[in-house]
């Protein structure tokens, strides 16, 4: 049953979560003491709550699938959308910290799965600081791509440490990366695309995709057009700055 602060907030045709209802201020501090739970260990997360129909309540029926795509501060959910679709049976998982864009988050894929039965099952979202637990959801190799998109670019040099691509973090990241996996990035700021590029150029663990890969790769496609911010940037005729690079086994 959906109660009735839960009614006012969804759109009567669609019945689909109205944005305006969960608007939150566009950044957080990441290095601010979170206050949310966090799974010890990756085998603590609980998959039945996110993906019941690839985990339902017998456990004899579940699946064996892990997570594979990982969209960090995934904002109102626009790439999970598109993704889940393009890749039906691959498990995928929205991480953001802001609490109201989480739950505007949670409450369209529930509308989605409502109104579109067998679909969107494989999509699904968390709060989460994901700066400081990637380790605590992924295990070693577990994901096949990463996304970070239009992220806070943190323009004063004293905040540059907390920026989501850094060569401290990029640690993290190619350990939940499988070797093949992929980062994607894109931002419309030049100085932060730089800085992302170049933090995944001097990693030894990451080499960039080249022209022809990128065009075969149906996913880069998206990077600009599924989410709100790419949608606002091509409104205003803005420019993006991608670096899109793969997990590699560094040569010894």
């Amino acid at each position: 049953m959906v109660d009735k602060e839960t009614k006012t907030t969804l759109n009567k045709t669609t019945g689909l979560p109205r944005k305006r209802f969960y608007r939150a201020r566009a950044h957080s501090n990441p290095l601010s003491d979170s206050h949310f739970p966090i799974p010890l260990f990756p085998s603590q997360f609980d998959y039945s709550q996110h993906y019941p129909h690839f985990f339902p309540a017998s456990s004899e029926n579940a699946s064996n699938k892990k997570i594979q795509f990982a969209d960090i501060g995934c904002g109102f959910g626009g790439l999970l959308v598109s993704l889940s679709t393009l890749f039906p049976d691959t498990l995928m998982i929205g991480m953001e910290i802001r609490d109201k864009v989480t739950e505007y988050v949670k409450e369209r894929i529930l509308g989605l799965r409502a109104t579109n039965p067998g679909q969107y099952q494989n999509v699904s979202v968390v709060r989460t600081n994901s700066m400081k637990y990637i380790p605590n959801y992924f295990e070693k190799g577990q994901l096949t791509k990463m996304f970070f998109l239009f992220p806070d670019p943190h323009f004063k040099e004293k905040n540059h440490r907390r920026r989501v691509i850094s060569p401290h973090l990029l640690d993290e990241y190619a350990y939940a990366l499988a070797v093949g996996g992929i980062i994607y990035t894109m931002t419309d700021v030049e100085e932060l695309g730089e800085w992302m590029k170049g933090c995944l150029e001097d990693h030894p663990m990451f080499e960039t995709l080249t022209e022809e890969e990128l065009k075969a790769d149906p996913v880069v496609k998206l990077l600009s057009s599924a989410t709100e911010e790419g949608q606002k940037v091509a409104r205003n005729g803005g420019q993006t700055f991608r670096a899109v690079y793969r997990r590699i086994t560094p040569s010894q």
